[in-house]
């Protein structure tokens, strides 16, 4: 399978991507802004299967030229039968403290560079495609809010909401959206939200729950926005 994973440099990006790389069949194409991170990724998942196809492009989803990714993508890969949209930031501050420009920068980075990603490479993408975008359990309608990530949440929510329309619109194109509203998984932005906590779910195990939900999950779900939470946090 062809595979695009964006934000694959930490956390449960990092750890799909070295689960798609156990299969040498794979080509995963391991998008990130830390070129030494892409760097690092790549020599674990050589260790671990020599054979592997990862090939780590250093690009911003939100400002970098996407006249320079979409070719190199379509001369490397053809087409596309994976992508998983799983960059994003977080800021957690009181409603008080949050600026204007820290909500831009939420859906810029959570919404607006996943509608990039899709847009542009959505003409390699073919009937049986799969879009995954990762949301959170913090934008899920009815769950429980903490207080320092409205901006964050809202983001998400918007994310989940993108998910269901782009599911609809694309129908006849036999390509499948849906989103992973992920609870807690040990992370870095996990601490950054709640420092201190402990989640009983691994960065590792996150990630291969979203590896095998996008070789198989449109099989069975579109346009869905799937709740993946043991705790909230």
């Amino acid at each position: 399978m062809n595979i695009v994973l964006t934000g694959a440099s930490s956390g449960v990006g990092f750890e799909a991507a070295l689960e798609f790389t156990l299969q040498t069949e794979n080509k995963v194409v391991c998008i990130a802004r830390s070129a030494d991170k892409l760097r690092k990724l790549l020599e674990i998942a050589k260790g671990i299967n020599p054979d592997c196809t990862l090939l780590p492009v250093e690009f911003d989803i939100v400002n970098d030229d996407y006249n320079a990714l979409v070719p190199f993508l379509e001369q490397r890969l053809g087409t596309v039968d994976i992508l998983i949209n799983n960059a994003g930031t977080l800021i957690n501050k009181s409603i008080a403290e949050t600026s204007a420009a820290d909500l831009n920068e939420m859906f810029q980075s959570n919404v607006t560079g996943h509608f990039n990603m899709i847009k542009n490479l959505l003409p390699l993408m073919h009937s049986g495609s799969h879009i995954v975008n990762i949301g959170s359990m913090g934008g899920f309608q009815g769950s429980v809010k903490f207080p320092g990530l409205a901006a964050y949440s809202a983001s998400k929510g918007a994310l989940h909401t993108l998910t269901e329309c782009l599911a609809f619109e694309l129908a006849e194109t036999g390509i499948k959206v849906n989103c992973l509203a992920l609870g807690s998984a040990q992370t870095e932005m996990l601490e950054k939200a709640f420092p201190g906590y402990q989640s009983p779910v691994m960065a590792f195990e996150m990630g291969k729950y979203i590896a095998d939900f996008a070789r198989t999950g449109h099989k069975f779900f579109n346009g869905k926005i799937i709740p993946v939470a043991v705790t909230t946090p």
